[in-house]
């Protein structure tokens, strides 16, 4: 009763964080986003094989070579939500560097949208993690989205460049229309560029998890796989870290993608929560990959 009464709490919490978080209830975001996981990774040419033999220097803020899902029905962007091997029990955990292009006074009086910490514990804990960076928070904090970007226990994704909806309504959040969400994506990727970031996929995390086929055929020609998520954290506002680390366990099953918070101001106890989620995982047999991996299962 105690761990239901908590997720509830959870997710209410984050559905109301949404306007400046992205990541709702899991497999169902506001305005119906639909998963298309009958979709299966694109194959591999032969010439692409060729080619990946031979190394060639990856392109600061260029989406690398990664695993990619085969487009929709109709050219729709394809969207991962959950590895089709259930039996390896891998899990990703995820975590949405969220800022939106207006909250640049917010954070010049003090309020940080970054988290540090968080990072930081990520790498002593060796866990391979998958940042969804919005490229406003990449210009905000260059030096950071610079070191994640160039470790090789990162990889950053796409969140969008202004955390603005693809999709309305969408939590409050502004909507783009076809020709601005495109553009969006490609500013975002420009901004990891400019930042110096290497580490970087062909990978798309929707503002507030929304979207439906008008979105997805906006995407289409960035040509990346939409990545949504089967389990939600529900750090964003949390006080109590134990709340968060008992929804994500409760939740976690072979394949799992889990939704988190790389920002301070909206998710302050996700460290915390993260420190006790990692062992528990890995005494249950887990085994933490990037999103990149699952991909391709």
């Amino acid at each position: 009763m105690t761990l239901s009464v908590r997720k509830v709490a959870a997710v209410t919490a984050l559905g109301a964080a949404l306007a400046g978080c992205g990541g709702g209830g899991a497999g169902a975001p506001q305005g119906g986003g639909q998963a298309r996981l009958g979709s299966t990774p694109a194959p591999p040419s032969a010439s692409a094989s060729a080619s990946a033999s031979a190394p060639v220097a990856p392109q600061p803020g260029a989406p690398g070579r990664a695993p990619t899902m085969a487009p929709g029905p109709n050219g729709l962007t394809p969207v991962f939500e959950r590895a089709r091997q259930r039996t390896d029990k891998t899990v990703a955990l995820t975590f949405d560097a969220d800022m939106t292009s207006d909250q640049g006074p917010r954070a010049a009086s003090g309020e940080r949208f970054d988290n540090p910490g968080l990072i930081s514990a990520l790498r002593g804990l060796q866990v391979p993690s998958t940042v969804f960076m919005t490229g406003r928070w990449a210009e905000e904090y260059p030096d950071q989205a610079k070191a994640i970007g160039t470790d090789p226990n990162f990889e950053i994704a796409n969140h969008s460049y202004s955390h603005h909806a693809f999709k309305s309504p969408c939590y409050g959040l502004p909507a783009l229309d076809g020709d601005a969400a495109r553009a969006d994506v490609e500013q975002a990727f420009a901004a990891f560029r400019t930042a110096g970031a290497v580490n970087t996929v062909p990978y798309f995390r929707f503002p507030g998890g929304c979207y439906d086929d008008q979105a997805l055929r906006a995407l289409s020609a960035a040509k990346v796989t939409a990545v949504q998520w089967d389990v939600v954290s529900g750090d964003a506002f949390a006080k109590d870290p134990d709340a968060v680390a008992e929804q994500v366990l409760a939740g976690v099953k072979p394949g799992s993608v889990v939704v988190m918070h790389c920002t301070r101001s909206a998710a302050p106890v996700t460290e915390e929560a993260v420190r006790k989620i990692v062992p528990e995982l890995r005494k249950r047999g887990f085994r933490f990959v990037k999103v990149s991996e699952l991909i391709g299962k």
